[in-house]
């Protein structure tokens, strides 16, 4: 006989699947940094954000800055830890990101300071700042030493810097089967989108830059984890819709090519389909070093 506990388990996992069947919306009406936030943010990035908080170990009265900070992934986890003694910065030049950061509930500890600012010449003083966080920036940027030069420049003598960066395209099944449907049904430019957060994912070439940056005891660890998402067609439709330019290009496509791109990467990503949703192995090269 089935305890009650039992019987919860088996009314979650019908509620689940009931999910996984519902058809999931485009979101191309919406703002974009909004979606990140509430689409992207809690399955496919504060996972890896509290991992890479804890290994920078925060500590009360430390001066933080995030670099790249995005909707503050990484941001709002820090007042927590450096409590109201401390200090913690927000960085993005996406005014929209830093929009939808500031308006939401603030976090517990010291006040976060948001500021719009460029991550190659940084508006702030030499030996600034304790930590200095990174998270998924550091590939998109036109200039990655100067950046990083920047980062070492803020930060205090032994002062530590904290990266995540995508591994290489082979090791992300899911961003390799979207631009790979991209490509197919709406133009190589839409696949070469897909692709950028991966490009600059090889481990030696990540650790000869931080050094050249003037950093030590450079430290470069790829790390596997699975995030979730209810479905292959939830993960698509979301990461598209929350992403300029491609939502835009993904929009102005015919619904049948819409269509092929979801199919394309459902049966792509099939065999990471679970009772509980899409269980998706993701690569990031997690980077630690000291000023």
């Amino acid at each position: 006989m089935l305890t009650s506990e039992h019987g919860a388990t088996l009314e979650w996992v019908k509620f689940t699947r009931c999910k996984m069947n519902r058809k999931e919306p485009w979101y191309f009406d919406e703002n974009p940094s909004e979606l990140y936030e509430r689409l992207l943010v809690p399955s496919k990035f504060l996972p890896w954000a509290e991992d890479l908080v804890r290994l920078g170990n925060p500590l009360q009265g430390n001066k933080v800055l995030d670099v790249a900070c995005g909707t503050g992934t990484v941001t709002r986890l820090l007042p927590s830890y450096v409590e109201a003694s401390g200090l913690v910065t927000g960085l993005d030049f996406d005014a929209g990101r830093l929009d939808v950061a500031a308006s939401l509930p603030p976090a517990s500890g010291c006040i976060i300071e948001w500021k719009e600012g460029d991550a190659g010449a940084l508006p702030f003083g030499d030996a600034a700042y304790d930590l200095v966080f990174c998270q998924q920036g550091l590939q998109f940027f036109p200039d990655k030493l100067t950046a990083l030069r920047e980062m070492h420049r803020v930060l205090i003598s032994d002062g530590k810097l904290n990266l995540g960066v995508w591994c290489s395209v082979e090791y992300q099944p899911g961003g390799r089967a979207m631009a790979d449907a991209l490509e197919r049904h709406v133009g190589p430019e839409a696949g070469a989108i897909r692709r950028a957060p991966f490009s600059f994912g090889d481990a030696g070439v990540i650790k000869a830059l931080v050094t050249d940056a003037g950093f030590r005891d450079v430290v470069v660890d790829p790390t596997v984890k699975n995030v979730h998402f209810p479905s292959a067609e939830a993960f698509t439709k979301r990461y598209i819709s929350a992403r300029v330019p491609l939502n835009t290009m993904v929009a102005a496509v015919s619904e049948e090519a819409r269509a092929a791109v979801v199919s394309d990467v459902n049966a792509a990503l099939d065999q990471y389909e679970t009772e509980n949703g899409l269980e998706l192995p993701t690569a990031v090269n997690v980077v630690t070093a000291r000023a």
